[in-house]
């Protein structure tokens, strides 16, 4: 396994070069790379529709397709689920990675080619383990095994024809190559089941087997499985059970909630932290230093990107920046066109710049995950800096919440409820409350205004749920599992209620 291990990390660290390039010349590799899009979906429908080969510029580009969503996008999505294509894409789409963003009841089926497979997904999980071989010279990563917290996926028959479905983490376990069966476990059958509880429970008895050095997952899920595996090995952290394990590679939330809970599970600091920003509709951007809280942009993926201010977000046809035209420290609606015929998608991400030499981003929420009953514009950033802020100073671990508003009414005025489930709770809740009201002032000046004197908000409701409330409100929507998340914020309260009904059922 040494050799093995030796070879490996050597292969990997000849990427970094390529890496290089992209970050010295990144408008001109965009600028080819959506060219290329074009010419090769030139003769689908939707090439024929807006005549992609009289489109030569980027500004012809943004001129002439409007920016669209999913819903905009799902009438020819669902004709490729029946058997249809070269609508918006050339080559045969026979996967589609399930998604809901968070928690909608509504699932959306995102076309995925294979050139999205081999030049988006597969090329991204490479380029972490040799962003990851760069940083880390003496890794011994590849002498053990690597578990990635996967969902699963169905196989539907169209036209005596298959065509799959399901998580993208499931698809992209279902389509890796044979030899990486060696460095991963459990068996493909627990990997892709659709139980999740029962393959949690399999995943842990199987797992603790082996030697695993590396683990890929969204961190609540991932915490799910360490515990299991200490309740059956009966250590007291997974050091204990692992004890060469180095690396969790991170990404869908942010990870400053769940710190904590790591290092009390991962007592080294030996283990580092890799955060990935790979959704359903491609893989973004890499974490390539590290400690750091940002991502670099990765250029070369067969996705074209464009950044829309918030004034701008809802237009058909906004004024949306291109790389070149981006700024540091400021929020933008990411879009996308994609080597899997998403044309301008809109995918329902904010991010923010940290750098532009070279482009590094870290996310900032979601376009419709936020508060903003009162015009107080509270975004994840200010939410999730705020309950880290606050959980710091009360010596309490978070370990998942969501948050609403309370609408005025009557003599009443409006405020913000928070729903939390703590790991180890505050001993003074008044405490937790007042600080993070006041970390939320100093973050938001919006949200600052609307408190001043009460004017119109008052002090944040903060409602204590018991043990397994979020995990049993997903497990009742059917959400358990894969990349499934509780939504932070929410400007409306239908997800708070159906909570609020588990904790005191009527």
């Amino acid at each position: 396994m040494a050799l093995i291990n030796s070879v490996i990390s050597w292969l990997m660290k000849k990427r970094i070069h390529q890496i290089e390039l992209f970050k010295i010349y990144p408008h001109e590799v965009q600028t080819e790379l959506l060219r290329k899009l074009l010419f090769t979906a030139k003769n689908t429908e939707w090439g024929r529709r807006y005549d992609f080969k009289s489109l030569t510029t980027t500004d012809q580009f943004s001129n002439r397709l409007p920016v669209l969503d999913y819903e905009a996008h799902k009438a020819d999505i669902d004709r490729l689920r029946k058997g249809e294509q070269n609508i918006l894409w050339p080559s045969e789409i026979k996967w589609f990675a399930k998604s809901s963003g968070t928690t909608s009841d509504k699932s959306k089926y995102i076309p995925v080619s294979m050139e999205a497979l081999e030049e988006c997904h597969f090329k991204g999980g490479k380029d972490l383990l040799s962003i990851y071989c760069n940083m880390h010279e003496n890794t011994q990563l590849f002498n053990g095994k690597a578990i990635a917290m996967g969902g699963s996926h169905q196989i539907l028959e169209v036209n005596n024809d298959l065509y799959y479905q399901g998580d993208l983490s499931a698809i992209l376990i279902q389509n890796l190559p044979v030899w990486v069966e060696f460095l991963r476990t459990p068996n493909l059958s627990i990997a892709l089941m659709d139980d999740w509880e029962n393959k949690i429970e399999m995943m842990a008895s199987e797992t603790m087997q082996h030697d695993v050095t590396n683990i890929s997952g969204v961190p609540s899920w991932t915490l799910l499985l360490f515990k299991r595996v200490l309740e059956l090995s009966g250590k007291s952290n997974i050091l204990e059970v692992w004890p060469n394990f180095e690396l969790f590679i991170h990404g869908g939330v942010n990870f400053l909630p769940y710190r904590e809970q790591f290092h009390n599970l991962l007592p080294s600091d030996e283990v580092n932290y890799l955060e990935t920003y790979n959704a359903s509709e491609g893989f973004f951007g890499i974490q390539d230093r590290d400690k750091a809280d940002d991502m670099l942009l990765m250029l070369d993926y067969g996705i074209y990107y464009e950044f829309v201010p918030p004034d701008q977000v809802g237009l058909e046809y906004p004024k949306a920046c291109r790389l070149d035209e981006v700024t540091v420290n400021t929020q933008y609606a990411l879009v996308i066109t994609t080597n899997a015929g998403l044309w301008r998608y809109m995918i329902g991400d904010t991010i923010q710049f940290t750098s532009v030499d070279p482009y590094r981003i870290k996310i900032t929420g979601r376009t419709k995950n936020f508060i903003n009953a009162f015009g107080e514009e509270v975004i994840i950033d200010n939410a999730e800096k705020a309950m880290a802020h606050a959980c710091l100073r009360s010596h309490c671990i978070v370990a998942e919440y969501t948050a609403a508003p309370i609408y005025l009414s009557g003599k009443l005025k409006g405020a913000h409820e928070w729903i939390i489930e703590f790991e180890k709770p505050p001993e003074d809740l008044a405490f937790f409350t007042s600080s993070l009201d006041t970390a939320l002032k100093s973050l938001n000046s919006d949200y600052e205004a609307k408190r001043y004197h009460n004017l119109m908000l008052e002090e944040p409701v903060i409602r204590i749920a018991p043990p397994t409330t979020f995990y049993k409100w997903l497990k009742m929507k059917g959400k358990l599992g894969g990349q499934h998340k509780v939504p932070r914020l929410s400007n409306d309260r239908k997800y708070i209620d159906e909570i609020l009904q588990i904790i005191s059922p009527s």
